[in-house]
């Protein structure tokens, strides 16, 4: 039986029907219409239908492994790396174990980005991918779905609300990263749900919690069974923060009004203006696996911490943020201060107390 089917990502014999269910999907074509052919051409994505599900027929129509959708993926990837910034670079990797798998938890910027970009560097160091943990809150589409199952992503259930079925839910989780770790395959989770929209990069101790549900079963230490994940913390950092405008957005909403509520395909816009966005220059550090004592979550979210903020890459824009100006050029100030004049005028604090943010935490 498999027990794991619900969560897990497509094995190598489920991708030819999920390949071919995307290309049925009117949806998905319409958004590969509108995002690849020229903007006069997009207007009729109706009848560019049959163009593209050509098109995409032809390089995809001999996909039968995941290995395969990564490798078209890591294409993609390189694509937009390309097109949308400076650079992207890497440190740490040269001390992790090629053999090892392990728990990789980062900080949360953007949706898909901050594990694409991740794995890249994996792929890059001759590495395996690892496995995306993604909430079902991002899943209301099926070609969202299918494309996440296809590029080795696993479903967390948020939407479990009764409280047996969550802990039953997470439970089952818990399960599947251990078991996955356990056959040789990496995993990459986000240190708190949803992205740190005000720039504070901190690990919820929940999330800890729910990794030692299955350490429970088996009546280990938290300590004990901490150290078996081989966690490692990742620092992402964006030289220009993805959808910092609709972040600042929903901050100021929740402080006006008390709460935000997210429109129908808000989350699928934040996925795509993520990828087509300007970042700059991209910098992801790999820090080293955790063998500190912890002997409870509080206390493992703090180690987390430390390493994800002291291997935090500043970025001239971080600096100017925080009135910090003498470190940068004049250069790059102006380049900065010309993209802050192009966000609305009461979005603007809050934007720079965003990117200030991750200095004055480095300062703490």
């Amino acid at each position: 039986m498999d027990k794991y089917a619900d969560i897990r990502p497509y094995n190598d014999e489920e991708v030819t029907a999920a390949l071919s269910r995307l290309l049925a999907d009117n949806s998905f074509i319409d958004v590969i219409t509108t995002h690849t052919l020229p903007a006069w051409l997009s207007k009729w994505s109706a009848l560019c239908r049959p163009l593209v599900r050509s098109q995409l027929r032809r390089k995809w129509g001999g996909f039968n492994t995941v290995n395969q959708v990564q490798d078209e993926v890591a294409r993609y990837l390189e694509m937009l790396i390309k097109n949308t910034t400076s650079k992207v670079t890497y440190s740490g990797l040269d001390s992790l174990d090629r053999e090892s798998a392990y728990l990789f938890i980062s900080n949360h910027r953007d949706i898909v980005l901050d594990p694409a970009l991740m794995n890249w560097g994996l792929h890059s160091h001759n590495m395996n991918t690892v496995r995306i943990a993604i909430g079902d809150n991002l899943l209301q589409v099926p070609y969202i779905t299918e494309l996440m199952r296809l590029n080795k992503s696993f479903i967390v259930k948020r939407s479990a609300k009764a409280p047996k079925e969550m802990l039953k839910a997470l439970t089952h989780l818990s399960s599947y990263i251990f078991d996955s770790l356990d056959s040789g395959q990496s995993i990459w989770i986000a240190q708190k749900e949803g992205r740190a929209k005000d720039g504070v990069d901190q690990t919820d101790p929940a999330l800890l919690k729910m990794l030692q549900l299955y350490g429970r079963k088996q009546k280990l230490p938290f300590s004990e069974y901490i150290k078996q994940l081989k966690i490692v913390p990742v620092s992402i950092s964006y030289q220009y923060e993805p959808c910092a405008v609709a972040k600042a957005k929903e901050l100021v909403h929740k402080q006006q009004y008390g709460s935000y509520v997210k429109a129908d395909g808000e989350d699928i816009e934040s996925i795509l203006e993520g990828i087509r966005s300007d970042k700059g220059h991209v910098h992801v550090s790999f820090g080293q696996p955790i063998t500190e004592h912890c002997d409870s979550p509080e206390m493992l979210a703090e180690t987390i911490d430390k390493q994800i903020i002291g291997q935090y890459f500043l970025h001239p824009s971080n600096y100017i943020a925080a009135g910090n100006e003498h470190e940068v050029s004049h250069e790059e100030q102006h380049d900065f201060m010309s993209r802050i004049e192009l966000v609305p005028e009461e979005l603007k604090k809050q934007v720079l107390e965003m990117y200030a943010e991750p200095l004055k935490r480095k300062a703490m």
